[in-house]
């Protein structure tokens, strides 16, 4: 078919190649087939929650599933080491028995040869001329335990605080041990020399001449000086501790 186009300057319409989808005719049907808009709404809203409650079960199950993997691991990595922990613990228990045992050995160990040796560095520090009268103890004697001096106590002993502070007092006290030398010279610069050698005594500290007296010494009363001297004693490293084998010969 020839079409002319007898007005002139008018142009010639294009045919458009396919029919274009109308959005608005569309929602426009669709208004009209739903007339309630709030019965949309909640079928809208409802189709969101059943959505949503069956991400939120899914996502539940997932790690329900997961933390019951984990507890089982968790009670079978139990299962296999519960036999090493209550070995772990009985090997401890027995350990502080055994470092318990050991404190109180030291403490009687240590402390039974004191004597010995203050009457040794005593013994070698006296000058010629120079005579002792009396050796004794002037600190308390506290009647404490091992265990006590040690600083062990015993086990179950339902002793209070109070109870406790007072025999570590004890105890403390116990380490320390004053002497008081009482002895005659008839040379006054041996008791120097008996004081000195006393101080260099790695056993013996603060050793203080109390008092010295001018008195007569029988049998021709001959004046002669009497001295006390007040000291305490020391407890040395082990690198000044000189240990001697003892043998006894059996016939």
């Amino acid at each position: 078919m020839i079409e002319i186009n007898l007005l002139p300057g008018a142009r010639k319409t294009k045919r458009t190649r396919g029919a274009s989808f109308d959005f608005r005719a569309a929602f426009a049907s669709v208004s009209e087939r739903v007339r309630d808009p709030w019965l949309a709404t909640a079928v809208v809203g409802v189709a969101i929650g059943i959505g949503a409650t069956a991400f939120m079960y899914m996502r539940t199950s997932a790690r329900e599933k997961d933390l019951a993997e984990k507890e089982r691991t968790a009670v079978a990595d139990s299962t296999r080491f519960a036999a090493v922990l209550a070995e772990m613990t009985a090997a401890t228990a027995q350990r502080d028995s055994l470092l318990r045992q050991i404190r109180v050995i030291r403490t009687i160990d240590g402390s039974r040869f004191v004597w010995p040796h203050v009457m040794e560095e005593v013994s070698r520090a006296l000058p010629p001329y120079t005579w002792l009268r009396s050796l004794q103890q002037t600190s308390a004697v506290p009647a404490v335990g091992p265990e006590a001096e040690a600083g062990v106590s015993k086990g179950g002993s339902g002793k209070s605080a109070a109870a406790a502070k007072a025999e570590a007092d004890e105890a403390a006290a116990a380490a320390a041990v004053t002497l008081r030398i009482v002895g005659q010279t008839v040379d006054i610069q041996a008791l120097t020399r008996f004081v000195r050698q006393l101080e260099d005594s790695p056993w013996l500290e603060n050793v203080t001449l109390a008092r010295t007296d001018n008195v007569l010494a029988p049998p021709a009363n001959t004046e002669v000086t009497e001295f006390t001297i007040e000291m305490r004693i020391s407890h040395p490293d082990s690198t000044q501790i000189r240990r001697v084998p003892l043998t006894v010969g059996v016939r």
